[in-house]
């Protein structure tokens, strides 16, 4: 039986499988390590070498021909791959020395040293049950978390914990939950150049509230503890260790200030720096340490009336200690080198990519801020690395590096690695989607808000009904330039929807008044673009039926589609809102306290933003959608949202998905929650 695009989506893990990722670049430029399972249907990572002179791949390690078991993982582990939205399994991550001759993997809970000349591997005299392995830069020595300690490890074996506490609530190297989640930082621990040293968190989470999240399908489990810092409650304490590895002592690193995260850490053959911010996140302040003594002095202070933006790939020091990093200046986001913004203010810096000599970062031109491309900074001057009309992303340095551009025109993703000699494409194995898309995206209305519509590829003229497919949150874009964004859209216009996807005041890319725009409400500046598009989609699209409209979203998405149909049913008449933020006082510190402040300094935003406040006035079909695994947006948003609207006699269906977290990665799950969407949506608006 073939398949049906749902069966494929699911089985794919959305068309990621088969595709190569996380890429590392040896200094000398001459070798891309890579992972990628073996097709699109292969959910089991191996690992990859490239030779860049020939473009030979050559295969490092399949996990499958060692002795592991590869669903054996340990309970840290599995929160790790939830934090990082990991659905494969195999090869997932993997740590290299200096000179990228070898690596590091856990497998099965086990550690794997790989050969990245020959492929061959050892397996340490480790006991099984650890995570985040890495290597020391000159090859010698295995660093890994056990539990909540710290250790190392030969090359052979010989384990010793380097730091570790009896307080069960204290763990040393870990990155807990709202670094992972919300910062982008997914480690804890950081090797010092030399070999010698460790920079360490350490993270005491007794002062987190405990929540439970039981699984109601299995009555006689217990439930799980986790500790949840929701909004206006205790975060962790995080403190930086500078740890000995050869007498296993800690000095602790003195950063001045009054900060409560710790955004990052970096150190490298030019110096050890960190950055922190306050916990109205109104300032950032990068300190430079002496790893000597633990002392440390501030390098850069960035401060904000709304909040300072946290940029992936910044702080950086380049080889010479020159001081790299991101700020919003003049209304847009620019690339800082000492203090001094050097990008034009067209353009809104997205992430640097590498910063030794040459800055590798990327960009958009706010005008269009649906294609991403790679630039460079060097010498004074700023030369555009690629114009893809796409969506760009790399990895390596500007003498050697790795794109992947994905268009509209391209059905998949090409991978190219570039040198000053040669180009070579690295082949995706990924399958080609059952669904073509048929995209047009715009820029409508005064404040040019960007807008993607999809039809059927029918060819027919007849009125249809119209499905919002929006996000709408901060920090994620859903125009883009890339066709593969749009394949579960367009799924959904081949049933006989026109589908229009509405990039709101504050998502990503249009400059820094656009995304402050929902400073202190995270609802009406929203809702009110999405409700705009509508009221002009007439003129947009001839074949929009706007008397039959629906929306549907997950996550934040979820929130915005259960937002429409509760505010504004006199334009929405059916909404499909999966694991939706409800109340945002149920939702993490350093997300929400960034948009809406503080809720127990003032709780009137999350008055003015709660679901649950406008129950009484639902008057269209709403279906809720929540796995009850879920530790992001906890399944508490939907039954309290579902409990409201019981108490103001509101008819609504719930969807519970027993055992599902907020990434919903089984297999079944995924297929068949299309198909559910789907139904309820032709039930009430066709």
């Amino acid at each position: 039986m073939s398949d049906s695009f749902p069966r494929q989506y699911a089985r794919t893990q959305r068309l990621s499988l088969g595709e190569p990722r996380s890429f590392t670049v040896s200094p000398d430029g001459s070798r891309v390590i890579f992972i990628r399972s073996h097709s699109g249907s292969d959910a089991v990572n191996t690992l990859w070498s490239l030779d860049t002179a020939t473009g030979v791949e050559h295969e490092l390690l399949d996990p499958r021909t060692l002795n592991t078991d590869l669903s054996e993982l340990t309970a840290a582990e599995l929160r790790q791959r939830e934090r990082a939205r990991e659905g494969a399994s195999g090869v997932t991550s993997y740590a290299c020395n200096r000179d990228v001759t070898s690596a590091v993997t856990v497998l099965g809970g086990s550690v794997v040293l790989i050969d990245l000349f020959s492929g061959a591997t050892t397996m340490p005299a480790i006991e099984p049950g650890v995570f985040d392995a890495r290597l020391s830069p000159d090859g010698t020595t295995i660093s890994f978390l056990r539990g909540t300690s710290l250790c190392v490890a030969s090359l052979t074996g010989d384990e010793r914990v380097v730091a570790s506490d009896s307080n069960e609530a204290v763990s040393w190297g870990n990155a807990e939950f709202i670094a992972a989640e919300e910062m982008g930082r997914f480690r804890g621990y950081w090797w010092s150049p030399d070999s010698l040293s460790i920079a360490a968190c350490r993270v005491d989470v007794s002062p987190i509230n405990i929540w439970h999240i039981a699984d109601p399908a299995h009555p006689e489990l217990p439930a799980t503890e986790h500790r949840y810092p929701a909004a206006g409650t205790p975060n962790a304490s995080v403190l930086l260790h500078l740890v000995s590895v050869a007498t296993a002592t800690a000095i602790p690193v003195k950063l001045s200030g009054n900060w409560e995260y710790l955004n990052t850490v970096l150190w490298n053959s030019a110096g050890l720096i960190a950055q922190t911010q306050t916990r109205d996140q109104k300032r950032i302040d990068i300190h430079f340490i002496d790893p000597a003594t633990g002392a440390s002095t501030i390098v850069f202070t960035d401060a904000d009336d709304a909040w300072v933006e946290l940029v992936p790939g910044v702080p950086a020091l380049q080889h010479d200690g020159t001081l790299v990093t991101c700020a919003d200046r003049d209304g847009a986001r620019r690339l800082l080198v000492n203090g001094i913004a050097v990008t034009p203010t067209t353009m809104q810096v997205r992430s640097v990519v590498s910063a030794p000599h040459a800055i590798l970062f990327m960009a958009n031109e706010i005008n269009t801020p649906w294609a991403i491309d790679a630039w460079v900074y060097n010498n004074d001057t700023i030369t555009q690395l690629t114009d893809s009309h796409g969506v760009v992303s790399i990895s390596g340095s500007v003498n050697c590096y790795v794109s992947r551009i994905s268009t509209l025109e391209t059905e998949r993703a090409q991978f190219t690695v570039h040198t000053s000699l040669t180009t070579h494409d690295i082949a995706s194995l990924s399958e080609t989607s059952l669904v073509q898309p048929n995209v047009r995206i715009m820029s409508v209305g005064p404040r040019a808000i960007p807008v993607a519509i999809l039809l059927p590829r029918d060819g027919l003229s007849t009125k249809l009904p119209v499905l919002f497919d929006p996000y709408g949150g901060p920090h994620a874009q859903r125009v883009v330039a890339s066709r593969a964004a749009y394949n579960s859209s367009q799924w959904f216009a081949d049933q006989g929807f026109v589908v229009v996807v509405v990039d709101n005041t504050g998502t990503p890319g249009k400059g820094s008044a656009w995304e402050r725009g929902v400073m202190n409400d995270l609802a009406r500046p929203v809702l009110d673009d999405q409700v705009e598009i509508l009221r002009d989609l007439n003129d947009l699209e001839p074949r929009a039926d706007t008397s039959r409209v629906g929306i549907r979203g997950w996550s934040f998405g979820g929130y915005l589609a259960a937002l429409a149909v509760l505010r504004r049913g006199d334009l929405f008449h059916a909404g499909v809102a999966g694991a939706p933020v409800t109340d945002w006082r149920l939702y993490d510190t350093h997300y929400t306290e960034r948009y809406l402040g503080n809720p127990s300094i003032d709780a009137s935003a999350y008055e003015a933003t709660s679901l649950c406040n406008d129950a009484e006035h639902l008057q269209q079909p709403l279906l809720l959608i929540h796995g009850l695994a879920d530790d992001n947006v906890v399944a508490a948003h939907t039954l309290q949202l579902s409990t409201a609207l019981l108490a103001a006699g509101k008819p609504h269906e719930v969807l519970p998905l027993s055992g599902v977290t907020h990434m919903t990665p089984q297999e079944v799950v995924a297929e068949n929650l299309l198909l559910h969407q789907l139904e309820f949506l032709q039930r009430h608006l066709c």
